[in-house]
């Protein structure tokens, strides 16, 4: 009997509990609320009042003179010094807006360039800039105080093609001629200053297959940037022809040998053996090439000199001589 009465005792306490747990969560809750609301207010009114901040405003120059480019580094972005209401330059910091625009032909319609371009002002930009940023805004400064832009005339001017090729072919077979376009020339319109130094348009083509015949494809062109060119595309022609040996006696020259000096070289003809087009094969002559030997190159205790190629034609591959070295006598009066 005394047993049931403590546990329902334990019980009525156990149920208090609760309750006063309960009135302490209500008790938290109602503060959280006030807590969120009041600071709600506070931000509110904060932002109602009236700052100065300064805003990265992004920057697009348009609208050069006629046959003018805009080169150089000019500013990306436009750091405005502005007052207005927290709400708004909030806004300002956190969202992206449209870039000021400014026209160039404008800017500089009544100023005089000095030996590194046109000078322009962050003041004389204040009434550009404030015509296009919200009304409520006001402008009261514009970094940087001053910067410089650029012009360069642009250049149009008739280059080559060259093509960089990168290519395999099947076994016995290779390049007939040079690489061509059609057409062979393009037109290239860009800033004098970029154009001086191009006088061929490169590009490189890659062809994933091997080639067994003549091919032609369609290819776009690369050029510089800040340029055009006409046409963009060109036709690649590569001419393909089967390759076999062949083998042509070469007499041995010797060079910087001093006077008086009578140096015998032993054998005086070597082989040189190379692939050639079917196409050239009987056009190769001796005088297509020059074999020699170095007098300057002679060591102590060796006597074999090593034989060079030093003249070739560009129509044949993979060149060997036999033998790579000649034995010498160096004869005395």
């Amino acid at each position: 009997m005394h047993f049931s009465v403590s546990m329902k005792n334990f019980s009525d306490i156990s149920g208090d509990f609760e309750i006063e747990r309960i009135r302490n969560n209500k008790k938290v809750f109602v503060f959280i609320i006030c807590l969120i609301i009041s600071t709600v207010l506070w931000f509110i009114n904060a932002l109602s009042k009236d700052y100065s901040t300064l805003i990265a405003y992004p920057v697009k120059f348009v609208n050069p003179p006629e046959n003018q480019f805009l080169s150089g580094n000019p500013p990306k972005n436009l750091d405005l010094m502005v007052r207005g209401k927290g709400f708004l330059l909030l806004q300002h910091k956190i969202f992206m807006f449209s870039p000021v625009t400014i026209d160039i032909s404008d800017l500089i319609s009544n100023s005089q360039p000095d030996p590194e371009g046109y000078k322009v002002t962050g003041r004389s930009l204040t009434s550009i800039v404030s015509s296009q940023i919200s009304s409520d805004l006001i402008l009261a400064e514009i970094k940087p105080d001053v910067f410089t832009l650029v012009l360069d005339s642009l250049t149009t001017k008739t280059v080559p093609v060259e093509i960089e090729l990168d290519v395999e072919f099947v076994s016995q077979m290779n390049l007939k001629n040079k690489v061509t376009t059609t057409p062979e020339k393009i037109e290239i319109t860009g800033p004098t200053i970029v154009l001086k130094d191009i006088n061929t348009l490169k590009t490189k083509v890659n062809i994933t297959n091997k080639l067994s015949s003549d091919f032609q494809q369609k290819i776009e062109l690369l050029h510089p940037d800040h340029t055009t060119i006409v046409p963009e595309q060109v036709t690649i022609n590569i001419e393909v022809e089967k390759y076999t040996e062949k083998e042509i006696k070469i007499p041995v020259e010797i060079m910087n040998k001093p006077e008086g000096v009578n140096l015998k070289i032993f054998p005086s003809e070597v082989k040189v053996l190379f692939n050639v087009g079917l196409s050239r094969f009987d056009k190769v002559k001796v005088s297509d090439f020059g074999v020699s030997v170095d007098y300057n190159s002679i060591i102590a205790d060796v006597n074999s000199l090593m034989v060079s190629i030093y003249k070739q034609p560009e129509f044949v591959q993979n060149i060997r001589i036999n033998p790579e070295r000649v034995e010498f006598l160096i004869e005395t009066d």
